[in-house]
């Protein structure tokens, strides 16, 4: 199993950063935080990275209910949404499937839960 779904996008980094926050909205995730991994390597390491953001996507009715049935899920909240420019110059868009993050807690009140999540995730790739 793998533990994302990624697909390449039209349209520039920035297009393509508030396409996937729009796809996200529609599923009823709010991003959280963004980190800016090119910009943090470049200060802190001085290093050129290429553009690559990470989103903290929440959900937040399935956040409670996960945080409900297992209160140390937390430590694997929020779901993440990656956007980086790949060698080749595209745009790609990967999101956790929290489904193989789950397999790591045994608890099986959470898999119902990754499993609606995930499937929001997918959407939100498949419409990009």
């Amino acid at each position: 199993m793998k533990y994302y779904n990624v697909k390449k996008v039209k349209g520039s980094f920035e297009e393509v950063i508030e396409k996937t926050k729009k796809e996200l909205e529609k599923e009823g995730f709010g991003v959280l935080t963004e980190i800016n991994v090119n910009e943090t390597f470049k200060k802190k390491l001085d290093i050129d990275f290429r553009k690559y953001r990470i989103l903290g996507a929440c959900n937040a009715p399935y956040a409670h209910k996960a945080l409900t049935a297992e209160d140390k899920v937390g430590t694997m909240l929020p779901c993440n949404v990656i956007v980086q420019e790949t060698d080749a110059g595209e745009v790609e868009v990967a999101a956790i499937n929290p489904i193989a993050s789950m397999m790591a807690i045994d608890n099986e009140k959470l898999k119902p839960i990754a499993e609606e999540i995930k499937n929001k995730l997918d959407k939100v790739i498949k419409n990009l």
